[in-house]
């Protein structure tokens, strides 16, 4: 009896090791994020499961083309419920950024954008208006989704803080036949 007591004592303790373990993963390093509608597609779909990495950006800063999910910002429809967004750092703090003939200028050079389709069209917002710089204040990025003509996004709530960053999203791990290391796109700057 003694030693079936001790197989059930050492299995509780290896379980609670291992969840102790799991949950300071989670809370630090890594957390599992949905994309929730169209807003980055063709490059991510409704329902896909990502990877974000929370770690990165206690040792570095964003760099453009990266896929960041952040908390929504104040007055965002679901900003009161803290609900996330994802999208793609495209201006960088001190940069002058602008909307011309559906095209993302930044410091006066056209960002080329290959990873979006070539009918696809950047059109200005609240924010982001056509033709009219604006200069992203430091400590602060401009969030693009991919999907320009379906996406809530920096060209209508502007800059976001750095502090409202949770991190990168690094690997798309399902739907399983689309697994894939999420890179950041280089650009033409």
């Amino acid at each position: 009896m003694k030693n079936v007591f001790q197989f059930f004592l050492d299995l509780i303790q290896v379980i609670v090791l291992g969840l102790s373990f799991f949950v300071i993963i989670y809370l630090v390093a890594f957390q599992p994020h949905q994309v929730k509608g169209s807003s980055m597609f063709p490059n991510f779909q409704d329902k896909n499961l990502l990877l974000t990495d929370k770690l990165s950006y206690r040792f570095g800063k964003p760099q453009r083309g990266d896929v960041i999910i952040f908390k929504a910002p104040a007055g965002e429809p679901c900003a009161d419920i803290e609900c996330e967004y994802i999208k793609r750092v495209i201006g960088l703090p001190g940069e002058s950024i602008k909307v011309e003939n559906s095209f993302v200028y930044i410091n006066g050079q056209k960002l080329e954008e290959k990873y979006l389709p070539s009918d696809y069209q950047t059109m200005s917002g609240s924010f982001l208006k056509e033709s009219v710089e604006q200069k992203v204040p430091e400590d602060e990025y401009l969030p693009l989704g991919d999907n320009r003509s379906h996406s809530r996004d920096g060209r209508e709530f502007g800059t976001i803080p750095f502090q409202s960053i949770v991190g990168k999203a690094i690997l798309r791990y399902w739907p399983l036949n689309a697994l894939q290391i999420i890179k950041r796109v280089n650009y033409n700057l």
